[in-house]
């Protein structure tokens, strides 16, 4: 969890005015960044061994209205607080704001100072800590797409949403000048991410108008959704600071393509590639075989961690590189999981199927669950598919809904196995609070549809 800030160095840079102000930060269900902003002064005289926050930051929907049904915190509970944690490894400069710091926090039972189960970082560590019993370290690396619109968030806000304007009018996929009239935003968030502790290796045009890619190095499991989560936040900042709206919506428009975040994933043993085999068909060892296979297996399990809003599944569409089926490949952008690095010590599979709504934390540890369950069944992986793979009838589908993804995830005992009911329950209720919210709401298509013609 590497930060770039000594907490020896913030004392310094406090004491001689050059930080004034540190964000103590949690993760939320929807991944974002909650805290307070501390005075750099008071953190380093008290802040930073710990604070406090209400436990409704962890059983929200992502308006922060406060439905019921959650067994962790009511009403009728009073909504208690959380400790936050700083994880003094995270501290680290925030340099697109002036004189700031910043710090990721673990969340803990506010009378046991364990961990909160349901919290996105103690979720992953549970499944990291899984793989750690059998010698192996997982890393990942995760992509981040995202459009830009003319307009700030509140202009756009104030308009209703309605005539959004791609900041590029035509599909700007690996095109180097529609790339760079976008480069005044993407510039100040490649180096300022940089200077955060953010390996970023490079940004491109995706494949819509007005879409970005922003490729950060591949790291450990934590870290990487350290890394997803502080990027997101900086994308929005800055693009904010420029005049401009970063979305990072599933689907904006129908008959356009959305956005995603692909996560990388292999493991290692003693530094040593774990899913390299020299020897092997396509250079997947046995090890890596069992992995994909329980990913396969329990994909439909663990869509919801991927895909958490309604809007979610618009995104999943024949023929805009988002998968509609689970099956594996080798490098085929039609299929959920693409064998990369085929025959070479960074062979890893690539999961296409979350889209950039998603919690990286949620998403990293249902992923390595699913996995590690398919190495302790000793599961066998059935050869790649091949062509296009969103005519091949015989190929399961990813749910293609909210409502379907729920009731997997209601439904897994490998679910319940790796976060206990009180999780899976949890997370549960937060994708029923989404889809009782969306079917409360009269839509304009619906009102368009049958206003003259019902």
């Amino acid at each position: 969890m590497p930060g770039n800030l000594s907490f020896n160095d913030l004392k310094k840079a406090t004491k001689a005015g050059e930080i004034d102000t540190v964000l103590v930060c949690l993760v939320d269900m929807q991944g974002r960044l909650m805290g307070k902003r501390f005075t750099a002064v008071h953190f380093v005289e008290s802040g930073w061994e710990e604070t406090h926050c209400c436990n409704y930051l962890l059983a929200t929907d992502i308006d922060m209205a406060t439905p019921d049904g959650y067994a962790s915190t009511s009403w009728a509970a009073g909504y208690g607080d959380y400790v936050l944690k700083p994880d003094m490894e995270t501290l680290r400069l925030v340099p697109w704001l002036e004189g700031t710091a910043m710090v990721l926090c673990d969340v803990l039972d506010h009378h046991t100072h364990e961990d909160v189960p349901h919290s996105p970082r103690a979720m992953l560590k549970t499944q990291i800590a899984r793989a750690e019993a059998l010698g192996l370290t997982p890393m990942m690396a995760t992509e981040l797409e995202f459009f830009f619109f003319e307009g700030t968030y509140n202009d756009l806000m104030r308009s209703g949403y309605r005539e959004l304007k791609p900041y590029s009018p035509y599909n700007i996929d690996y095109h180097m000048l529609g790339t760079m009239k976008e480069e005044h935003v993407m510039r100040p968030i490649r180096n300022h991410l940089v200077a955060a502790g953010v390996p970023v290796e490079n940004s491109k045009g995706e494949a819509e108008a007005g879409q970005e890619e922003l490729n950060i190095r591949y790291a450990a499991a934590m870290d990487c959704a350290d890394h997803h989560t502080i990027a997101k936040q900086a994308i929005k900042e800055i693009a904010f600071q420029k005049g401009v709206s970063a979305t990072f919506l599933a689907k904006w428009k129908a008959g356009k393509v959305g956005s995603a975040a692909h996560i990388h994933l292999s493991l290692w043993k003693g530094g040593t590639p774990a899913f390299f085999d020299k020897d092997a068909p396509h250079g997947m060892s046995d090890l890596m075989k069992s992995f994909c296979a329980g990913m396969l297996k329990y994909a439909g399990d663990v869509t919801w961690f991927m895909a958490p809003y309604v809007n979610s599944y618009k995104r999943f569409a024949k023929g805009t590189f988002a998968p509609t089926k689970i099956a594996w490949s080798v490098d085929n952008r039609t299929a959920g999981f693409r064998l990369c690095g085929e025959g070479t010590k960074g062979v890893r599979m690539e999961c296409r199927i979350p889209g950039s709504d998603m919690n990286p934390y949620l998403a990293e540890a249902a992923l390595l669950a699913a996995g590690l369950k398919g190495i302790e069944e000793g599961l066998t992986l059935d050869g790649p598919v091949t062509g296009d793979i969103y005519d091949d009838a015989s190929v399961p589908e990813v749910p293609r809904s909210l409502g379907a993804a729920t009731e997997r995830m209601r439904a897994s005992a490998m679910l319940r196995e790796a976060f206990g009911d009180f999780v899976v329950d949890h997370y549960v209720r937060t994708a029923e609070v989404e889809q009782e919210t969306f079917d409360a709401v009269v839509t304009d298509w619906e009102i368009a549809r049958g206003f003259e013609k019902s």
